[in-house]
């Protein structure tokens, strides 16, 4: 009886362990191509772009601090996106 215990709590560990995993998100600037149009135009951003905004959030700040991206990142466009988008922008 108590095996079983100490297995099923150590299956719950892998279980909670692996959907942690699943959760994590990969940072790629590249996902947020579907917001190329609505960064650089006036053009409001499209479902895709705002699931992809909210899927990327937690790597704004990286992109940001990259002098690479942070001219799109960062420009006030972008900010109106993610705005428009319902996903403020995070203080970095």
């Amino acid at each position: 009886m108590k095996a079983s215990h100490i297995a099923l709590c150590t299956m719950m560990v892998l279980l909670i362990a692996e959907v942690q995993v699943s959760m994590a998100v990969t940072c790629s600037p590249v996902q947020l191509s579907p917001c190329v149009s609505a960064i650089t135009t006036s053009n409001p951003p499209s479902s895709l772009c705002c699931s992809k905004i909210r899927e990327q959030k937690p790597c704004l700040c990286q992109y940001v601090r990259n002098p690479n991206l942070k001219k799109f990142v960062d420009s006030p466009n972008a900010r109106r996106v993610a705005s428009t988008c319902g996903t403020p922008f995070p203080r970095c």
